[in-house]
């Protein structure tokens, strides 16, 4: 049985927000200390506050992990996924709006600071991870699955190198 276009793009969607959100939680998790640093540098929980912050925002990263290998979970994912992109949005676009660029993103990539451009781009990101819930990615053929997961992974190199540029651009303009 073939599975129509709106299960394929939203199974790539799922597979690409879900390489990001790995590779993200790998990120903090692997060096957590220096995480909750990032966290501490936005300034926007107490001191007492930023352990169990960090924590819970690696935590739900993993969630969106797991709910996409978890049958009947996916939709969860992407939702968690949205709300956490918009939430980061959010926060990233406070801390520019009061002139707090020198920040580290702490996104898990390349290092970047604070910009606008990084509010937009979790912007994007969420509407990727929105694409995640046009259609059942469960009724996929094992092939029609391959081919999502290699187009989620293709994109999922091309924002790399994107994010990569970037984080030069930004590194440029702030050398100024």
């Amino acid at each position: 049985m073939s599975a129509d276009w709106t299960s394929l793009v939203a199974a790539s969607a799922t597979a690409f927000t879900t390489l990001i959100f790995a590779r993200a939680a790998l990120h903090k998790l692997g060096d957590f200390t220096t995480f909750t640093g990032f966290v501490a540098d936005y300034q926007v929980v107490s001191e007492r506050q930023v352990a169990p912050v960090s924590m819970a925002l690696a935590a739900a990263e993993v969630v969106v992990v797991a709910a996409a290998f978890l049958p009947g979970l996916q939709p969860l994912g992407s939702v968690a996924a949205i709300g956490l992109y918009l939430l980061y949005a959010t926060v990233i676009g406070l801390n520019v709006a009061r002139g707090r660029d020198r920040v580290e993103c702490g996104c898990g990539g390349a290092a970047q600071p604070l910009s606008w451009t990084l509010v937009a781009r979790n912007f994007v990101l969420a509407a990727i991870a929105a694409i995640g819930l046009a259609g059942p990615i469960s009724a996929l053929s094992v092939a029609e699955a391959v081919t999502a997961i290699v187009s989620g992974f293709t994109l999922f190199v091309g924002y790399q190198l994107v994010e990569q540029i970037m984080a030069n651009f930004t590194q440029m303009r702030l050398k100024r």
